[in-house]
């Protein structure tokens, strides 16, 4: 069991607010603005401004051989490029500015740390995971990047060193800083046609998460093995509670993930523009609640849950046709949730 950092580092969230990075938006002031509007505020992602706002080719900064097509909005592997460039790699190993997100890659990440974060309760970075990576990118075969264990050995490398440098530069502006690892593609690990297993998953992700500084996280929205990332040297982990909160309350490892001093993001506010339509604050509250009824039957106590979580969007939402609205109206939702549940525990600070 890995120690827990978030409630010594930071403190216990009592059910204040974060988001996921990915917003819809095409606004960079609006987009920061709604950011900002959450208790814990992060940088926004908004690929939909330009493909370089994308996660994974952000991702892309500093790694040898992995060229950002701008015009084809893609990402290619290199074989050749990548040899070529890891000797330069491998020399700027220890400067954690070399594979830190450029100015090229996010127009809003300086804004960002511009703002008035310091006074924030806790400010938030997030990067693509290094499994995810490696399993979406392809070689000239079509073949995911993380198969070739030369390249495999780079991304964990190299995706621990870009969370601490995002760490670093958000610790100058607010210490209870921390940053998490977005990782969709760990639902594929389970399924039959992947090549790469879930027990090098585990040594990998594990190996990287240990050396991240800071309070470490997974944020994912699909269905994995709770188990796995539970059991994972993480501190928060961020999920979609509104799809599989229900699934999550029910594991015995959710209530020793708990005991252990971990916080978990509900994710209970759902996006997608038809089924936000069919919710209130109060049946969010009562489905949330209900979830941490049923995890409470582990031995817990419900306050002592509700100490250690974070309320969140249920998942990031680009594809809305009401372009940004349903996702701003999540948030203000979210808002009025928090303040709602926060009554319900007495939670004054």
């Amino acid at each position: 069991m890995a120690e827990k950092r978030f409630l010594e580092q930071i403190g216990e969230p009592r059910c204040r607010t974060t988001a996921m990075g990915i917003l819809p938006h095409q606004d960079i002031t609006t987009a920061l603005e709604l950011a900002l509007s959450l208790d814990i505020p992060f940088w926004p992602q908004l690929p939909k401004l330009r493909f370089e706002e994308d996660m994974y080719a952000q991702a892309c900064d500093g790694l040898p051989g992995f060229i950002v097509d701008r015009e084809g909005k893609t990402i290619r592997f290199a074989p050749e490029q990548f040899m070529t460039e890891l000797d330069q790699y491998a020399a700027r190993s220890g400067e954690l500015s070399h594979v830190g997100l450029s100015a090229e890659s996010s127009v809003v990440f300086d804004k960002f740390l511009g703002q008035d974060i310091g006074s924030a309760w806790a400010i938030r970075g997030q990067i693509i995971g290094p499994v995810s990576f490696g399993l979406k990118v392809t070689d000239p075969d079509k073949k995911p990047v993380i198969y070739d264990e030369n390249v495999r050995g780079i991304l964990f490398d190299a995706f621990q060193r870009k969370a601490n440098w995002q760490f670093e530069q958000l610790s100058k502006r607010n210490p209870r800083s921390f940053v998490w690892f977005d990782e969709p593609g760990l639902e594929m690990l389970w399924m039959s046609m992947t090549g790469y297993t879930e027990q090098q998953a585990k040594a990998d992700l594990g190996a990287a998460l240990g050396q991240v500084e800071g309070p470490r996280g997974i944020h994912l929205c699909g269905k994995p093995d709770w188990d796995f990332l539970l059991d994972a040297p993480i501190d928060v982990l961020s999920m979609d509670a509104y799809s599989h909160g229900a699934v999550l309350a029910v594991y015995e490892r959710t209530g020793e993930f708990i005991r252990e001093g971990g916080v978990i993001g509900w994710g209970i506010v759902p996006t997608h523009q038809d089924i936000l339509m069919d919710e209130t604050v109060e049946s969010l509250k009562e489905k949330l609640l209900g979830q941490w009824a049923r995890l409470a039957k582990q031995g817990l106590d419900e306050e002592q849950i509700a100490r250690q979580a974070i309320l969140a969007p249920a998942t990031c939402y680009l594809t809305n046709p009401d372009k940004t609205e349903s996702v701003e109206r999540a948030f203000s939702i979210l808002t009025s949730l928090s303040s709602v549940v926060r009554e319900e525990f007495g939670f004054a600070d």
